[in-house]
């Protein structure tokens, strides 16, 4: 994902647990804090991590750790860092729903009918929806986080971006086949979960959304209402939370959910993050073993981690415990593995950093870099953050990435694909709808405070804000030394 592209405008908003979702307004619970170590071994760096356990009503899926904090019924766990700070082949089922991206049910009964909304970052279909897609995913204040001051220049810089950025962004996806093969994978998964949940006596409709492209939340809310679901389950696809991929798709959620006299009412659990499931960890843990069988040496063989990283601004000044909860996650899988006898090195490092600002540490590039010094000969690439092929695996690690690895002295290159349609990992995602589904409470007692607080109601004031914005993105478009200077400081 292509985040954290302004920099000097970027001024991170603390996350307490109000922002990230808050299902009660006059609850309160004090839970204690758990200490967990260690979260992950790699070539550079071994810590101690504390989690805390906060007023967080979302549901979050981990059987491995007891669940503490209950609100009505709702079993709540969100570890949060250690600062003060609230096959290769995509999948066998081959159904691929158009339009509306629902996989239905026929034998649910009329008392109770039961959705699962699956959430995704979506990506473009052709090299035609390129730039538009861009533009929705820099005009999320959850990925250009901008100062109050300068919000109303959102629209206008993810214009610009997204109109700087589409042809470098077009190459990627044209050397992919001319478009993401995110939402058809993302429907095949659908299909999946909605067979694993009919055979163990579950019957669902799945629903697909997307943040910044087609089929998006709004669309897939609209189906949900006129399907009458009566209980809901909100799964995002991304096993570690952050404030830019989970966070930013509950809040749209929460926020259009809220307007709507039906969907406020109806009763949603949402499985925040599920990294630590034994399910997806053993699920994990298979796709490495199998593949380090495909080298000569595998007990010689680098596990080389690669996550999508978010600026370190979001973990430190906004509270993201995207780091905390990926180093724990590696912790869980190396511990696997080992458990079946399988001692390889490992490390974990982060990818796709764009723009001046400072990203998650280590970069991709430069440990690859660094280990082909080092005399590594044989790495086993794991996209750690992934759970579906798309341009981040297909592109960036498959192409770019082990370009680099071979030029550096690596080699014998290897990658495990993503989960795609794994029974093992689908079987495990539907155990936690399952799991889910006695915890579901109306949305109606959300009040949703996310980046967007502020917000002018004011139509006048708005047309103001939005015209002088767009005077200030024409500004900058006509002037060769600026877009110059854009494309090289801040692109």
């Amino acid at each position: 994902m292509e985040a954290g592209t302004i920099s000097r405008f970027v001024q991170p908003t603390k996350a307490t647990s109000s922002s990230v979702a808050n299902f009660s307004s006059n609850s309160s619970m004090c839970c204690p804090r758990t200490r967990l170590m260690p979260t992950c071994h790699s070539a550079h760096v071994v810590r101690e991590t504390y989690y805390d356990e906060r007023e967080i009503a979302v549901l979050s899926s981990e059987p491995i750790i007891k669940k503490i904090c209950v609100l009505g019924g709702l079993f709540l766990h969100l570890p949060v860092h250690k600062r003060d700070i609230v096959s290769r082949a995509f999948c066998p089922v081959g159904l691929y729903t158009h339009p509306g991206s629902t996989i239905e049910s026929s034998s649910q009964t009329a008392e109770e009918k039961i959705g699962v909304l699956l959430l995704n970052l979506g990506g473009p279909d052709t090299l035609h929806d390129v730039q538009p897609f861009l533009f929705n995913l820099f005009a999320d204040p959850d990925i250009i986080r901008l100062p109050r001051l300068f919000r109303f220049l959102q629209r206008p810089l993810a214009q610009l971006i997204s109109v700087l950025r589409a042809p470098k962004s077009k190459e990627g996806y044209a050397a992919i086949g001319g478009g993401s093969p995110l939402r058809k994978i993302t429907d095949e998964q659908a299909s999946a979960l909605k067979m694993a949940l009919e055979t163990k006596e579950v019957p669902a409709n799945v629903y697909v959304a997307m943040r910044y492209w087609h089929p998006f939340i709004e669309e897939a809310a609209h189906q949900i209402k006129r399907d009458g679901i009566t209980k809901l389950v909100v799964l995002p696809l991304y096993p570690q939370y952050s404030l830019s991929t989970t966070g930013s798709s509950v809040r749209a959620l929460q926020n259009i959910f809220k307007d709507d006299s039906y969907l406020s009412r109806l009763p949603v659990a949402i499985i925040e993050s599920w990294y630590q499931r034994q399910g997806y960890i053993k699920s994990m843990a298979n796709l490495i073993e199998e593949e380090l069988h495909n080298f000569t040496k595998p007990e010689e063989v680098m596990v080389f981690f690669s996550a999508h990283g978010v600026p370190v601004s979001y973990v430190e000044d906004a509270g993201d415990p995207y780091r905390d909860q990926m180093e724990e996650c590696i912790f869980l899988i190396m511990k696997e593995l080992k458990a079946r006898g399988i001692n390889n090195d490992y490390t974990l490092a982060y990818q796709s950093r764009v723009g001046p600002v400072q990203w998650l540490k280590p970069y991709t590039d430069e440990v690859l870099v660094e280990l082909g010094q080092k005399g590594v000969k044989s790495l086993l690439a794991v996209p750690v953050s992934f759970v579906s092929e798309h341009i981040e695996t297909l592109e960036e690690i498959d192409m770019e990435y082990k370009e680099l690895a071979l030029e550096s002295g690596i080699e014998d290159w290897g990658r495990v694909p993503a989960l795609n349609c794994t029974s093992s990992f689908i079987s495990d995602l539907a155990d936690a709808v399952i799991e889910a589904l006695p915890s579901t409470m109306a949305m109606s007692t959300l009040t949703s405070t996310g980046t967007e607080e502020g917000v002018d109601n004011d139509p006048m004031q708005y047309f103001i804000k939005m015209l002088f914005g767009s005077l200030l993105a024409f500004v900058f478009l006509v002037s060769p030394k600026i877009v110059s200077a854009f494309k090289n400081n801040i692109l």
